[in-house]
């Protein structure tokens, strides 16, 4: 089968963003086509072991539409400095460092493009911002959390238990030990992969060639230090009162038939928001809901369209009193 090409990123929107330890991260600000009505700013955070290029489809969609988009690679992947010291390994000791790149970049990108801001968070991504939202540390207008880390699936482990077990292994020093080994990406490998991500063959077959092209922005299997303060931060979320004080609009749009993450956690965080819209899909979506097959993601596209039109319309709407 032969991949149908897929929008880029231009060279000349990608630059290097200093973090406040001077760490670089890599980032990338698409404008919109001059004859694009204006509709103010998205920054867009991607998941685990994901990099900008991944959804260069996403991104030059919303610019096309008129946005300022926003992107960058988290510390320690993509193109951003890495931080373990196998360059593969998705490795962080806490996810602090993460939630303060975040406040520092959407800071800045708040005071450098226009109204009104909107921050959409893929997984991890989704997560990182649902935090970082509840404690202060970032101000939006509208919020959009897609297939968000808010429970892990274990194969069947419990929470508890599987907290413990990360706990015990990096105590012994191994923190930095891949979950699982590396291994060779047979096709059999690649279909099981494919199935946990998207039942799109051609958006998974542009990732792989992106892989190819770019090994540098490749990443495989996180560490058990990541794990374990994945599982931290998840907690972290469970505080009494935390999620209930979020103001800012918010959708979530998920798969019960994720295998990565947790519907029934994802469920639980939504009732304790207070402005919060939720949509699941069924079995015909898998975790990637923005790089589905085109059913799929031309509704999530559609539902965020709409959202962002109620809660973050241009601002010559808004001052009409839309």
């Amino acid at each position: 089968m032969t991949t149908p090409p897929f929008p880029t990123v231009p060279d000349d929107a990608v630059t290097f963003w200093r973090a406040k330890d001077g760490w670089p991260i890599r980032a990338a600000r698409l404008f919109p086509p001059e004859s694009a009505p204006r509709r103010g700013s998205i920054l867009f955070l991607n998941g685990r072991a994901d990099h900008i290029e991944k959804y260069a489809e996403a991104i030059r969609g919303w610019a096309d539409e008129g946005w300022v988009v926003d992107g960058f690679d988290w510390r320690g992947q993509g193109g951003s400095g890495r931080v373990a010291p196998a360059p593969m390994l998705g490795h962080i000791p806490d996810f602090e460092l993460w939630l303060d790149d975040l406040r520092g970049y959407a800071a800045d990108w708040r005071a450098a493009t226009p109204g009104p801001h909107v921050v959409i968070g893929h997984s991890m991504g989704g997560h990182l911002l649902l935090r970082a939202l509840a404690e202060g540390r970032v101000e939006c207008d509208a919020a959009v959390l897609i297939a968000p880390m808010l429970g892990l699936v274990a194969g069947g482990v419990p929470h508890a238990v599987a907290r413990r077990l990360c706990e015990a292994v990096c105590a012994l020093g191994l923190s930095e030990r891949p979950l699982w080994p590396e291994r060779s990406r047979t096709p059999e490998r690649e279909a099981a992969l494919r199935e946990r991500l998207t039942h799109s063959v051609e958006r998974f077959a542009q990732e792989q060639a992106i892989r190819q092209a770019r090994p540098d922005l490749a990443m495989d299997a996180p560490s058990w230090g990541w794990l374990r303060a994945a599982y931290h931060s998840i907690e972290r979320l469970e505080a009494p009162g935390l999620l209930e004080r979020v103001a800012t609009p918010v959708l979530i749009l998920a798969s019960r038939a994720d295998r990565l993450v947790a519907a029934p956690a994802i469920e639980q965080v939504a009732r304790r928001l207070p402005s919060a819209q939720v949509h699941f899909y069924g079995a015909e979506a898998a975790h990637e809901i923005l790089r589905e097959a085109d059913p799929v993601r031309d509704d999530a596209l559609a539902r965020i369209g709409a959202f962002l039109e109620d809660h973050a319309p241009p601002v010559a709407a808004a001052a009409e009193g839309r």
